[in-house]
């Protein structure tokens, strides 16, 4: 589709006949064209407004905001990355021909739903002398070269010429995920970051501790001290000893803050969140003495309760960069409605004399059943089971951010809630008529819903849960839940107008495109053959797809067209995952069942597990294993196989052939056991390392 074409999309569906409307972008930017194009490849420098280059956003989410000049050293990265333009960065009072000029202007024109003043808004100027960003602040400028970058892509770096003015609707857009029941690695949230981040999202909230559903009709409080509960956060605090018993699955202080300032750095605040007083078991672990009868329930009366959380909460609250932290409080036990409100108020009143946060909850008692929490408090709405949040918390002077069950999902299986956002609830979710919005917190009954300009709305995240445990999803499954509908959604949490086959035309266009991220796992290939190793060499490992990516051997030799592994040598590639829809073959001959056939930093394929000789693929420290073991000094070909959210592994040897599925066992609520498919990466990092045997024919190809 030509460029012409594409800009003509969003006026045809804005019904006007002379201007564009708006770039069709994600979300939608309004703009008004005047004649010509301008082409990036002419742009010879970017320039940052010296007078503000050191100027940062006061008004928003985080506690370090990024200056200009920081924004726009990440934006020369981005450009390189997704475009392939090398730009020079410098500093300047004035735009010169050809350049791409960054400034900050105070104006007016940015304002929110509520007509009230944003940060976040900007203005895009494009023209036959180059392009402008005028930022509301560095912020707002941030979110204009989002436009721009979105825009080349489209156009095939092409630019209409014209102007034009944004501003978010809403100040909270994005994300939460569930990192209490399920580990994720913080490159892992930087890289979330980066994919909210060029959609213009700019909260992340993580969920730092929770625990498996505590069955109390079933469960003796023995079994209760046993079920999987965790604590994210790594403390030395002697005072905490105990507390987090998994230091292998959690965040140091220096990890946490270097994902909170690269999430920064591209306009994202992470909102920290510790759970309390339900949904507490880690803690109930540690000091039993401290629970009700439900060991996830804490017994706010117990005079050490509220002492026990102002000491963790003291000791962490150093460590969290947003000006808005979250305490949980959700789904407490019913029948203690003072004790609950007691319980957030003081936690309330702890946390901002101690700091300069505000506090935010979960949705649990209303004021009508007796909850009476101070006003500074913001609620988080997830389920009408819960509250109303117009009528039990707006029309009672609290701030509400939507987090509603319509986009509630969990992780791999439910037989409640999704597992992938809903895209046609997304563009008609309205019950009013047309596209979803942050003030639709129900989508089917309007009256439940405010209206659109109303303030005490504080905007909208999607949620993905892990209800069901740390093996039930592997990380980067979690990124899948989110990876086709989390942008169109951001369109509606920013106010944009994109129409669905719009969306569904440009996505995966600009999908390719979104910098500081590889999610996806992809990997650059010529052909559909990305890897092949024949050992037709005793000095070196070729790789024969022509695409160079040739092996090195760490002390094993190769013989016969096929490398020996013995003595802890190994073959290092220089790749280190595929996602999906992905087919690594070869042949191997085993002398031991032991070893790992292949490592990298998404999961590992082995040679047996533990006292079990089964293959078994490793992904977030949870074995998924295969009822097979490969027989011992006899070559078998094997083909491993990633297709969608499955992975295959079929065998043949001695004629037969055999294919089998790799499946997690995932336990229900101590009820049942559910088996369910896993999606797992190719892991490409090295080969062989603790294997002992040969293998020949390693071929990796994209399907």
């Amino acid at each position: 589709m030509k460029l012409e074409h594409l800009f003509q999309l969003g006026l045809a569906f804005s019904g006007l006949a002379v201007s564009y409307a708006r770039l069709l972008t994600i979300p939608t930017t309004p703009f008004n064209q005047l004649s010509g194009d301008y082409s990036l490849n002419e742009v010879k420098q970017i320039i940052v407004d010296s007078r503000f280059a050191n100027s940062v956003d006061k008004e928003g989410q985080t506690l370090i905001p990024p200056t200009l000049k920081q924004f726009a050293e990440t934006f020369q990265t981005d450009l390189k990355t997704s475009v392939g333009l090398d730009i020079s960065l410098s500093e300047a009072k004035q735009p010169t021909p050809d350049s791409i000029f960054i400034t900050i202007q105070k104006s007016t024109d940015f304002k929110d739903v509520a007509g009230r003043p944003t940060s976040e808004g900007y203005k895009l100027d494009i023209s036959n002398q180059g392009v402008v960003i005028s930022g509301a602040s560095p912020l707002g400028a941030w979110w204009g070269t989002r436009s721009l970058i979105q825009t080349a892509v489209v156009g095939g770096l092409k630019l209409p010429q014209g102007s034009g003015t944004d501003a978010p609707g809403w100040g909270s857009r994005g994300a939460f995920l569930d990192a209490g029941r399920n580990y994720f690695p913080p490159e892992f949230l930087i890289e979330m970051c980066s994919y909210l981040s060029f959609f213009k999202q700019n909260v992340f909230h993580v969920h730092l501790s929770d625990n498996l559903y505590v069955n109390t009709e079933i469960y003796t409080q023995e079994r209760m001290k046993e079920i999987y509960a965790a604590f994210r956060l790594w403390s030395d605090d002697p005072e905490l000893a105990g507390l987090n018993k998994r230091a292998n699955e959690s965040y140091t202080r220096s990890q946490f803050d270097n994902a909170q300032r690269q999430c920064a750095r591209r306009g994202v605040t992470v909102i920290p969140e510790i759970e309390a007083p339900g949904h507490a078991l880690v803690i109930g672990q540690w000091k039993p003495e401290l629970t009700l009868q439900d060991m996830s329930m804490l017994n706010i009366s117990h005079l050490d309760t509220i002492p026990t959380m102002k000491k963790i909460w003291k000791s962490f609250l150093p460590w969290f960069h947003s000006k808005t932290v979250h305490i949980g409080a959700d789904e407490y036990e019913k029948g203690y409605v003072q004790d609950y409100t007691r319980f957030v108020n003081t936690m309330d009143e702890f946390i901002r004399k101690e700091s300069s946060h505000s506090m935010r909850i979960w949705g649990t008692f209303t004021p009508s059943q007796g909850a009476n929490v101070n006003k500074d408090i913001s609620y988080q709405h997830w389920e009408f089971s819960q509250d109303n949040a117009y009528w039990d918390y707006i029309k009672n002077g609290y701030n509400v951010l939507n987090t509603d069950s319509t986009f509630y999902m969990v992780g791999k299986w439910s037989d409640s809630f999704p597992q992938t956002l809903n895209k046609s609830i997304i563009f008609n979710g309205n019950p009013a008529g047309g596209a979803f919005a942050p003030n639709v917190f129900d989508a089917k009954n309007a009256t439940n819903n405010p209206p659109r300009s109303n303030p005490k709305v504080q905007g909208h995240l999607a949620a993905l849960w892990n209800d069901y445990g740390p093996n039930s999803t592997t990380v980067t499954e979690a990124y899948y839940s989110f990876r086709n509908g989390l942008p169109a959604l951001g369109d509606k949490q920013w106010g944009g107008d994109l129409k669905e086959h719009e969306y569904d035309y440009i996505f995966e266009r600009l999908h390719s495109a979104i910098p500081g991220q590889n999610l996806d796992r992809a990997i650059r290939s010529n052909s559909k053959t990305i890897l092949s190793y024949k050992f037709d060499s005793t000095s070196k490992v070729k790789d024969h797809s022509g695409n160079g990516y040739d092996g090195t051997i760490r002390g094993c030799k190769i013989n016969r067209s096929a490398i020996e592994f013995s003595n802890n040598c190994y073959l290092k590639t220089p790749l280190t995952s595929k996602g999906r829809n992905y087919t690594l073959s070869f042949s191997v001959n085993p002398s031991e069942s032991t070893g790992t056939l292949f490592e990298g930093p998404d999961s590992a394929l082995l040679n047996g597990y533990g006292s079990s000789s089964n293959v078994t693929f490793m992904s977030g420290g949870n074995p998924y294993s295969l009822n097979y073991t490969l027989p011992l000094n006899t070559w078998t070909d094997v083909s491993l196989s990633g297709k969608g959210d499955h992975t295959y592994m079929k065998v043949s040897s001695s004629g037969k052939s055999e294919t089998m599925e790799f499946l997690t066992k995932m336990g229900i609520n101590g009820e049942r056991f559910v088996w369910e498919r896993m999606g797992i990466e190719a892991p490409l990092e090295t080969v062989g390392k603790g294997f002992k045997g040969m293998m020949r024919d390693i071929v990796l190809k994209d399907e």
